[in-house]
């Protein structure tokens, strides 16, 4: 008889519609609970982000960095205010904070279209959309976050750090994801890695020591790409693509023009992941200037949740978890099938997304 669970969830709502699509996320998972078989979530509400910055002068307290750390994972909502800045103008941003205190390494972006949403592409191959990128978020440009400097307000300094640790670490994740999707779509997987080796000796490290962890998986294709000529080919034939792994600071932003190929951020989850901890948000910001409205599409959210589950299933061999995930995924896809998100100039908002998605829950 399988025992009863409890899974300790950080929650922190964050900034703008965080906290509105944290509301509609843990609806969801409430309901999802009576799916998993006498296993549960308790819920622990930890404030930071900008909001807090400028009420307490603090992001985020020593004490809610020691509760992530204790908890079995951390569903964080959109973060950052625009207007609400450090000292050296940088944009309050809790999420990197998590990453360097948790060694949070592997940035999960999975990108999919859903067929009955309005194609951004004309081409038909664009329902076809179904990519993973996974970002190194430990080096990189945005290691010199925090370690910047301004001459004689003349010239600024940043410094890229790439180690063959966090190169191999990284690669090594990439082609797990790309073997885990082959075994479940039936055919052989593929993992692009995406630099700017022609012309950056630390690109050029970062692309052999990727090339040393592909000769280990035999089974799995391997690509090399620059990440220019991979901008344009994320645009111009996104189908083609399955795993791709590249450097902090061009994950960044290819893992954004992936979601706008699609139609929207308000699609795409994340999973920040390291070897004892994660954290799970959407790739989204926190869109301040339509908060309160109820039109957040809360889609990527709760589809954070489902990667979160995923990653529980792995971390406590509990298969009830991963079910519980394909449930979310399912139920996301079919109730997208009978509404429309605001920003794809439909009428529905951030509850009337949430009972759909409750609704086909109830029903799987």
């Amino acid at each position: 008889m399988k025992k009863d669970l409890r899974f300790r969830i950080a929650v922190i709502p964050g900034d703008g519609i965080g906290p509105e699509i944290m509301a509609s996320c843990l609806q969801v998972l409430e309901v999802l609970q009576e799916r998993l078989g006498g296993m549960g979530f308790d819920f622990r509400q930890i404030e930071g982000g900008a909001a807090h910055y400028q009420k307490t002068g603090t992001a985020f307290a020593d004490e809610s960095m020691a509760m992530c750390k204790r908890a079995d994972a951390v569903l964080l909502g959109a973060i950052g205010l625009p207007d609400v800045r450090y000292p050296d103008g940088t944009e309050i941003a809790t999420q990197f904070d998590l990453r360097v205190e948790m060694d949070l390494y592997a940035g999960l972006r999975p990108i999919r279209s859903y067929p009955n949403l309005p194609r951004i592409l004309a081409d038909k191959r664009a329902v076809l959309v179904d990519l993973v990128l996974v970002r190194e978020q430990t080096e990189g440009l945005l290691y010199s976050r925090g370690r910047g400097t301004v001459e004689e307000d003349r010239v600024a300094w940043e410094t890229m750090m790439i180690s063959r640790n966090g190169s191999r670490r990284v690669s090594e994740f990439a082609f797990r994801i790309a073997e885990r999707r082959a075994k479940s779509r039936r055919r052989p997987g593929k993992v692009t890695c995406v630099d700017k080796a022609n012309v950056l000796s630390s690109m050029a490290f970062f692309r052999k020591v990727f090339g040393e962890v592909a000769s280990t998986y035999p089974d799995v294709r391997t690509e090399y790409a620059y990440v220019d000529a991979t901008a344009m080919n994320l645009v111009k034939s996104p189908w083609d693509f399955d795993v791709l792994v590249t450097e902090n600071a061009f994950g960044g932003i290819l893992s954004e023009l992936s979601a706008g190929v699609v139609g929207s951020l308000g699609l795409a989850p994340s999973a920040d992941i390291g070897d004892k901890h994660a954290v799970f948000q959407p790739a989204h910001g926190s869109a301040p200037d339509i908060a309160g409205q109820g039109i957040a599409n809360p889609v990527a959210q709760i589809l954070s949740a489902a990667l979160m589950l995923d990653w529980l299933a792995d971390q406590h061999s509990e298969p009830r978890l991963a079910h519980g995930a394909r449930i979310l995924e399912h139920a996301v896809e079919k109730a997208l099938t009978g509404i429309c998100p605001i920003e794809f100039g439909g009428q529905d908002g951030t509850a009337a997304i949430t009972r759909a998605v409750i609704t086909q829950i109830r029903k799987a």
